[in-house]
């Protein structure tokens, strides 16, 4: 049992650790995810939408110091009982996730390991088993240092967690996973290769045979069955290639405009995903960027994911000649 739970006791603060800081290295993106689950259609908990930023913070720090507290023995008693009330808490919401297919994505481990919602089901029930014999073997969790050094350990980890959240809030993730990275070709990342792998469906043809449902699972060809057509059911069973950029528009009045805006050899992007929440005292030095920009032969567009009336607003306030565009 001791070596059982010194297995359990690696695997588990290292996989806390590891998930923490890629989700810490981008605690935005995470609470972005948050807000997905806090949606009317998921858990319908919408009053927790506006905190979705803290909370977001909050959950990947304590992941990572329980992660760190496993390792080095701190808080035995606490720092177990933390992990299980977590990991029970994930796994609820994986399989809700999974079972009536919520979140396609959970964030597990932000934009650098993306897992369908079985696999993050399945990892968390591993996670969950790993943890049940950490707790029913917690006296075999002996403190790797002293008590001082172990309090020190515990600080230094969290004044790192700390300074580093700062860092990301107000610049980008250090190390960036995500599709729409500096250095990212859009052009390129939309493009899908001739060898791509294809989505394959199966096909469930219902048929009404004399009063009986007779059902005909085929790929997609129509099966030559003796009854009255019912109706087909869908049903995907192997995912095709999806190149990482997969959604992006530029719109406007309806119409795509990305292709011929991607193809402008001097373009300036002004983005503002939410004018609601935007810092409106800035626009006054956007302006005079984007005149001096217009002045030097670019084109400058805003990007916005808000209504109309929010771009002609601001449009109007600060005097902007330039258009917003609608893009997610």
């Amino acid at each position: 049992m001791k070596w059982v739970v010194a297995f359990a006791r690696i695997v588990v603060g290292v996989l806390f650790i590891i998930s923490g800081i890629i989700k810490l290295n981008d605690p935005v993106g995470f609470s972005f995810k948050l807000e997905e689950y806090f949606s009317p259609g998921v858990l319908d908990l919408p009053s927790l939408a506006p905190y979705a930023l803290a909370i977001s913070l909050f959950v990947v720090i304590v992941e990572v110091l329980l992660g760190v507290f496993l390792l080095i023995g701190f808080k035995v008693r606490f720092t177990v009982w933390s992990l299980l009330l977590m990991i029970v808490f994930f796994t609820f919401l994986t399989f809700y996730s999974a079972y009536f297919n919520k979140v396609t994505d959970c964030g597990c481990f932000g934009d650098a390991v993306k897992l369908t919602p079985w696999e993050s089901f399945g990892k968390d029930v591993v996670l969950l088993i790993l943890i049940v014999v950490l707790f029913v073997g917690k006296k075999h969790i002996k403190p790797i240092f002293g008590n001082l050094a172990n309090w020190s350990v515990a600080v230094i980890a969290l004044i790192a967690c700390g300074v580093f959240a700062n860092h990301v809030l107000n610049h980008l993730p250090s190390i960036d996973f995500r599709p729409y990275k500096i250095g990212t070709n859009i052009k390129e990342g939309m493009v899908v290769p001739e060898d791509a792998p294809k989505a394959i469906y199966e096909y469930a043809w219902k048929f009404d045979q004399n009063g009986t449902e007779k059902i005909v699972t085929t790929l997609g060809e129509y099966p030559t069955v003796e009854g009255t057509f019912v109706g087909v059911e869908t049903t995907e069973i192997q995912e095709g290639y999806e190149p990482p950029i997969h959604d992006f528009t530029i719109e406007k009045d309806g119409t795509d405009h990305s292709e011929s805006l991607l193809e402008e050899p001097k373009l300036v992007m002004v983005v503002a995903y939410d004018l609601a929440k935007t810092n409106r005292s800035v626009f006054n030095v956007v302006n005079a960027i984007a005149s001096k920009a217009q002045a030097k032969g670019y084109k400058v567009i805003g990007m916005s994911a808000s209504n109309d009336d929010l771009k002609n607003d601001l449009k109007a306030q600060y005097r902007l000649d330039f258009d917003f565009y609608f893009t997610d």
